[in-house]
């Protein structure tokens, strides 16, 4: 196995459970990284909601990646959890999170349980490809070492947060080999805004709470941040292949912000329509409309750059900036500054046991395989479920399936 994350791991699992001799190769010091790193924000594990709904949420990847999320589930992904010690529970938004809230004592506990099954960790091998004799070459402490495998996982991730291991460096390795991949993007992201100097100083940083924003058919609530570059944050992820597609094809992309979804157009036209008085107009929209500070900063700074006057605006017109404000997005956020990935190995380039057509014996899982999918727990659930299938994948290659 070639990657210690959550898919390479649960490779070897898997593998080793079948009675086959793993080792686990990671160019890191040490194991699980980026799974540490989701795990800052609570390790969402995967998602309640049922199988169908849940597919649906892969888009064109939901039909090649059926087989393997349905022999793991993310009842099976819990109830693994469950045996390393970390019972789970179902947020109210049907998100489902180990009880610590935390992965560190998942990862030792699972450390801990691949060591016990005979799973040697090699750490600081850093894999450059094959040698001409078919055997893996890696930059190890000492320098090149070559191992000869009977069967290969590759688990190497994307390209998202390359510090933490992930750098897609292997894509031209395996592009050298015949393998389609897919040119890697960044998924889950934010987006660039060009914001005057004043807004910058004054609001990067600030929430943006109980909110909607919508893109052509599609409408989100929940939560950004200003940033001093542009906008991120769960409802924008949500939101984000749609938005970075459309910049790829036209430029830019146009995302409408709602100040107020709880409040409707017209009710919120009959507050405007009453009489300011000697108010400020900011005060005027605080007091009669509910607008944050930094809601109030946006319409503003959206109006500058269309050079509108806002105190002019009749009630109707300012109603309706309120409910749908223009962003006008200029690009996605840099792919190593991206939750996750997509792009990479084409799902039709694999076998139905997640081997690559191209290299018999090389198997491939998670995010380096052309896949993506909103935050929520669909990123975990995938990388654990094509690990296994990989693993199961392995076990068939080397005669061990039972």
């Amino acid at each position: 196995m070639i990657g210690a994350g959550p898919a390479g791991l649960m490779a070897a699992e898997v593998a080793a459970a079948g009675g086959a001799r793993v080792t686990v190769f990671e160019a890191m010091p040490s194991a699980g990284r980026k799974l540490l790193m989701a795990g800052r924000g609570g390790l969402n594990l995967t998602h309640s909601e049922p199988l169908p709904a849940f597919l649906s949420r892969y888009g064109d990847a939901a039909a090649p990646l059926a087989p393997g999320l349905a022999a793991f589930s993310q009842n099976d992904l819990r109830a693994f959890s469950h045996g390393l010690g970390e019972e789970t529970f179902v947020g109210s938004s049907g998100r489902v999170f180990p009880n610590s809230f935390k992965a560190s004592p998942l990862l030792r506990a699972w450390l801990r349980r691949l060591d016990g099954m005979g799973v040697r960790l090699a750490l600081k091998h850093r894999w450059i490809g094959w040698s001409d004799s078919g055997d893996l070459v890696f930059q190890a402490p000492r320098g090149r070492m070559d191992a000869g495998a009977a069967a290969t996982v590759l688990a190497l991730g994307g390209a998202s947060w390359p510090r933490l291991g992930s750098d897609g460096n292997w894509t031209a390795l395996l592009e050298k080999r015949g393998v389609r991949v897919a040119p890697l993007r960044p998924a889950n992201c934010g987006f660039a805004i060009h914001w005057s100097d004043r807004f910058q100083a004054r609001f990067a940083g600030a929430p943006l709470k109980t909110i909607g924003l919508s893109f052509r058919d599609r409408a989100i609530r929940g939560e950004a941040v200003i940033t001093r570059d542009g906008i991120e944050g769960g409802a924008v992820y949500a939101l984000s292949a749609a938005l970075r597609d459309a910049i790829a094809a036209d430029g830019e992309a146009v995302l409408r912000l709602d100040l107020r979804p709880d409040l409707d157009v017209d009710r919120l036209n009959a507050r405007l329509a009453a009489l300011r008085g000697k108010r400020s107009f900011s005060t005027f929209l605080r007091k009669t409309a509910g607008l944050t500070p930094v809601g109030i900063g946006l319409l503003h700074e959206v109006a500058h750059s269309e050079s509108i006057a806002l105190s002019a605006l009749p009630s109707s017109a300012l109603a309706d900036r309120i409910k749908a404000l223009p962003l006008v997005l200029t690009a996605p956020s840099p792919l190593a500054r991206a939750i996750s990935t997509a792009g990479g190995i084409g799902l039709d380039e694999l076998d139905d046991d997640y081997m690559l057509r191209r290299l018999p014996g090389v198997f491939a899982a998670g995010e380096m395989l052309d896949w993506e999918a909103p935050t929520g727990g669909y990123l975990l659930q995938a990388s654990f479920a094509t690990g296994a299938a990989a693993g199961r994948g392995v076990l068939k290659w080397l005669g061990r399936s039972r």
